[in-house]
């Protein structure tokens, strides 16, 4: 029963603030206080607007809603969200474009795992979706899995990953943000021992914390700060009987959230100001900038407390990844073996999250790659937001992404491929306005 109580006192506090929410929205829109010429009724439903909905979103999945998409012709296709692989801590999901013919590229975008929906891609799979076939791997809420189904740790992701990748088969280009990026570089390593056949083209690892010790953050000062006693003690609790995993230890994401606020928690508390009297000014709408904004950032899900605790010892405290130490079910996941897979890194100036140097690191770690398939590229103004999802993406970022999947595709290859010694190593050359200042932790 240890961290139930916390956990639904938690759930408590948030039904009734949702409540509360509703009531004031209600009451203070009743049409005899139109009669009433003062501002506080208005102020006052404007305020329950606001609070219903932002506590109501706290425990909603987002839907993708992925517009069609514009044919040469002017044909709307429309976009079906499939899922291809189910299993019980998450799912592979096709973006179908209906009466299109396959493209050439083909995208597994690989999610983090760390407190929001795999929907916080969404405008990353829209700004794709026009140039390529795209895949993403969308995790299931942790307090909706029951404890029948085991744990699910770094290594479980990791071989999660390595199953979505086999199972696209090859040609594959693997694009990993923030979190997953050094568990999407083991995976690609222990393929490249395993089963070399499966590899992925080109890995891009946006903004991931490779080496966390390269540059420090507020995100990395905290991992090495707490020790892992004091983790499962303040944020660990155990899902509540409300849910299918009642019983599961988590951490939850309305802790998670809390502390995604607290990081920012000025601009937080300025932008929801401006949107009660946005509303009260009947200038606010159901797709406005701050609502777009807020009903992705409020969404946010509970992890499995072994993921939570073992990312943070193995990739920040002990540094398994930046070592070369990562090991899956007993096997180093080596770096060193990754030969034929070429490696992109994009770094955005102004992230506080993953700073400058985390995540290029994974260029010198896999040191067997030749440089001529390596490439980097160092976002001026960007924040961490920005660098998958902001316009320094669509703008800048994109892309040199496509170009770098386009540089290393198998049709580039073919040719080179034939004329290469057996034995040998395949080569190719690749490449060598400040974003929104609310983050959303991934």
């Amino acid at each position: 029963m240890r961290g139930m109580v916390s956990y639904d006192t938690m759930e408590t506090i948030r039904n009734t603030n949702e409540w509360l929410g509703a009531s004031a929205r209600a009451m203070a829109s009743y049409p005899a206080f139109a009669m009433i010429p003062h501002p506080m009724f208005k102020l006052l439903s404007a305020w329950g607007r606001v609070t219903e909905r932002s506590f109501a979103r706290m425990v909603i999945k987002p839907d993708w809603n992925i517009p069609p998409l514009v044919g040469e012709e002017g044909q709307d296709h429309l976009v079906y969200v499939e899922p291809v692989l189910t299993q019980p801590f998450g799912r592979l999901l096709q973006f179908r474009v209906a009466r299109r013919e396959p493209m050439a590229r083909r995208v597994l975008l690989i999610a983090p795992m760390s407190g929001h929906y795999a929907t916080l891609l969404r405008s990353t799979v829209k700004s794709l979706l026009p140039h390529c076939d795209v895949w993403v791997t969308d995790w299931r809420n942790a307090r909706d899995i029951p404890v029948s189904e085991g744990k699910f740790d770094v290594e479980d992701y990791t071989k999660y990953v390595i199953d979505y990748i086999r199972h696209l088969g090859p040609d594959l280009h693997v694009m990993a943000v923030c979190q997953p990026a050094p568990l999407a570089l083991a995976a690609t390593a222990v393929l490249a021992e395993t089963d070399p056949a499966a590899q992925p083209r080109t890995l891009t690892l946006i903004g991931g914390p490779i080496d966390p010790d390269a540059a420090a953050t507020d995100v990395t000062d905290f991992g090495n700060r707490v020790t892992m006693g004091q983790l499962d003690a303040m944020f660990i609790q155990q899902v509540g009987f409300k849910y299918r995993g009642a019983g599961r230890m988590v951490y939850p994401g309305l802790a998670q959230l809390g502390s995604f606020i607290s990081m920012n928690a000025e601009s937080h508390t300025k932008a929801f100001v401006n949107q009660i009297f946005a509303e009260a000014r009947g200038e606010a709408s159901e797709n406005d900038r701050h609502n777009k904004f807020y009903n992705e950032y409020l969404s946010v899900m509970d992890m499995t407390a072994e993921f939570y605790l073992s990312t943070v010892e193995r990739i920040f405290q002990t540094g398994e990844i930046a070592k070369n130490e990562f090991t899956v079910d007993g096997r180093l996941a080596d770096m060193t073996a990754i030969r034929d897979v070429a490696i992109m890194t994009i770094e955005g100036a102004n992230d506080d999250i993953s700073a400058p140097g985390q995540c290029v690191a994974a260029l010198d770690l896999c040191s067997n790659v030749p440089p001529e398939r390596k490439a980097q590229h160092l976002e001026p103004n960007a924040g961490h937001y920005g660098i998958f999802a902001g316009k320094s993406w669509r703008l800048n970022i994109r892309p040199l992404v496509l170009d770098f999947m386009d540089e290393h595709s198998a049709d580039a290859e073919q040719p080179r491929r034939k004329r290469r010694p057996a034995g040998q190593v395949a080569t190719d050359t690749g490449p060598g306005a400040p974003d929104d200042d609310r983050k959303l932790a991934v």
